[in-house]
């Protein structure tokens, strides 16, 4: 059925009207003013509320094995989260088991995703660069749409690779039309502070922040841009937490080098302070990086106001706080008797549209447009998803969120869709509450109402990435 939408308030990374839009066959077919359309067609009036694209989170872990613990959010329930968030496209990261190939990997990573209730593409983890590899890269970005890459320059003996793997795969990358992400921490002195601080006897959760000092973020951030510039490929940092970072990114920026990075709103509006909560709670808040004091807060502001930060995502990487009822392998639980046990993630699908709109254009003042930049079309664009993704007009998906800007409400983990038991927001107030949301015009989410169903996502096989 065809969707009609009156009287909203269209807001994208460039304009700001009113008109109506009629999508018809999965797509927008036309934007006017009072469209004359036939009985056959779904309406929705939003008067009074803002119509946004449907919002594009480039960082999510669903489903994921790790050699300890595993993601509590299936693609059914953490595309669902995900979209009564106003999120209507993920690109979640494929990590390939020890010693199996990207492809194999990709291959399991379809039968997952075949529950998604909204389109979802891929990143591939490189756990190495051999030969075989770097050879399977063309591959991924020519047949199977996957055209960015991560590697980590953390957690040492499981997914950390060393300075060579990593230019050999950003310079195949590149070649190849091709993004390279970095989880850029300094992972070999990490290690050093974690044994120290255990062999002392220093367990508690605060300490994992305490060994990631924001020092060892910045230099690896800052070593991967040279790399980067070297390989002549671009180069995309994930969840950037610290000024250090921000700092080594704006002076590759202002010197012409391909380089891009991304946000959380954890990072935004928490900090190290969670990391004193009584007990265990602060467990919570492991995630990598930590966070970090306030001081680094007003840094990352800047960067979106200056476009040296040009997304922010959510790095949803969701493992229960108690251990039941999924079991201890889903669970924080693990970590109980010391920090570095604890598996490093947090959830934030749901709420990154309405805590974004709430610091960013309510207390902070960004125009409506940054909003959608930095939420939906900037990283479609850098991943090879605009403008299918990331806008309104006429021929893209309708993917559209109904938007209520002046609404307050309060963020309850207890009302939210993903599977993880606990939110970092807890209790937060917000200005600005999604309200509908329709993904290639099919109304998914009605207020708290579910209309969509698991399975209705598309795969979206990307085209280059790395063009801002």
């Amino acid at each position: 059925m065809a969707a009609l939408i009156r009287n909203g308030r269209i807001v994208t990374a460039v304009d700001d009207y009113v008109a109506d839009i009629l999508v018809d066959d999965g797509r927008i077919a036309t934007i006017g003013l009072h469209l004359d359309v036939g009985g056959d067609v779904e309406i929705h009036d939003a008067a009074g509320l803002l119509v946004l694209p449907g919002g594009v989170d480039v960082h999510t872990h669903l489903d994921m094995t790790t050699s300890t613990a595993h993601t509590i959010d299936t693609f059914g329930s953490g595309t669902r989260a995900a979209a009564f968030g106003g999120t209507t496209t993920l690109v979640d990261f494929c990590t390939p088991l020890p010693g199996q190939s990207p492809l194999s990997a990709l291959e399991d990573w379809h039968r997952l995703r075949e529950t998604a209730c909204v389109d979802v593409g891929a990143h591939m983890v490189l756990l190495d660069a051999n030969p075989g590899t770097l050879g399977e890269m063309h591959t991924l970005v020519r047949h199977e749409g996957v055209s960015s890459f991560k590697l980590f320059m953390a957690y040492p003996g499981v997914l950390m690779v060393d300075d060579g793997a990593l230019f050999k795969a950003m310079r195949v990358a590149g070649a190849n039309g091709a993004m390279t992400c970095v989880h850029a921490e300094n992972g070999s002195v990490i290690q050093a502070l974690v044994d120290e601080a255990v062999a002392l006897g220093l367990k508690a959760p605060k300490y994992h922040a305490l060994t990631r000092p924001a020092i060892l973020e910045g230099e690896a951030v800052h070593r991967a841009i040279c790399l980067a510039e070297l390989a002549e490929a671009p180069l995309y940092i994930v969840h950037l937490s610290a000024a250090q970072s921000l700092a080594a990114v704006t002076e590759a920026r202002d010197r012409g080098i391909a380089v891009h990075a991304e946000t959380c709103p954890h990072y935004l509006f928490l900090s190290a302070d969670e990391y004193e909560r009584p007990g265990f709670e602060a467990a919570k808040y492991v995630m990598t990086p930590p966070l970090r004091d306030h001081s680094h807060q007003a840094h990352l502001w800047r960067g979106l106001k200056t476009d040296d930060l040009q997304v922010v995502s959510t790095d949803h990487c969701p493992f229960c706080f108690s251990e039941q009822p999924h079991g201890m392998r889903y669970s924080k639980q693990q970590g109980v008797e010391s920090f570095a046990r604890i598996p490093n993630g947090a959830p934030g699908v749901e709420t990154r549209l309405p805590l974004v709109f709430d610091g960013a254009v309510v207390k902070h003042g960004m125009s409506l447009n940054r909003f959608v930049e930095i939420t939906a079309t900037a990283p479609a664009k850098l991943f090879g998803l605009f403008p299918k993704k990331g806008t309104i007009a006429v021929g893209t998906d309708g993917d559209l969120v109904l938007f209520d800007p002046v609404e307050r409400w309060t963020i309850r983990a207890g009302e939210h869709h993903s599977r993880v038991d606990y939110s970092l927001f807890e209790g937060r107030e917000l200005t600005g509450r999604v309200k509908k949301v329709l993904v290639r015009g099919q109304c998914v989410v009605d207020g708290t109402r579910w209309l969509g169903r698991d399975g209705m996502g598309q795969y979206l096989r990307r085209s280059e990435s790395g063009q801002s």
